[in-house]
């Protein structure tokens, strides 16, 4: 049986929010080096942000992934905003992990892609951590291209000037 997409209920809706929070907060803390706590703060504000009517936030789309009417995943997709991005935006794709490595994620975002474009959108684009080797190649692989590069390092007084 094919993947499908089913609009998401408020009740899974709820249950996965706080995983979402807290699994970006984790993400965060690491790629940006911020206390837990800081990055907790900065998870929540953002999905306020983000979905400041929760589910019923009109340009937000959130699916549930189906296979066989087993849930396997889900996928938050914004739409262009006039005062955001000029192109909808992947916030969070998540294959569960007992259903990982059957290219449930590919095609999650391919069913995305036809449903936005069935709503006269064209571009589609997402952030993702450079330690994400396996979502970069998958993203890759999908058509999505590098547009803009965020690099860092660390520094210290005992380092040595490099030139």
């Amino acid at each position: 049986m094919p993947l499908t997409l089913a609009p998401m209920t408020a009740d899974r809706f709820a249950s996965l929010r706080m995983g979402l929070e807290q699994s970006y907060a984790e993400n965060l803390a690491e790629a940006r080096h911020l206390s837990l706590e800081a990055a907790l703060a900065t998870s929540s504000l953002q999905l306020a942000q983000l979905l400041p009517d929760g589910l019923a936030t009109p340009d937000a789309l959130l699916r549930l992934a189906l296979v066989d009417g087993v849930e396997v995943g889900w996928i938050w997709v914004t739409l262009p905003r006039p005062d955001g991005p000029s192109m909808s935006w992947i916030h969070n794709i998540e294959v569960y992990p007992a259903h990982q490595g059957r290219g449930h994620a590919g095609r999650m975002i391919g069913l995305v892609e036809v449903e936005l474009a069935r709503l006269g959108f064209d571009r589609l684009g997402l952030n993702v951590f450079a330690d994400n080797t396996v979502a970069v190649r998958l993203y890759e692989r999908l058509g999505f291209r590098v547009d803009a590069q965020q690099m860092s390092k660390r520094i210290g007084p005992e380092r040595e000037p490099r030139g």
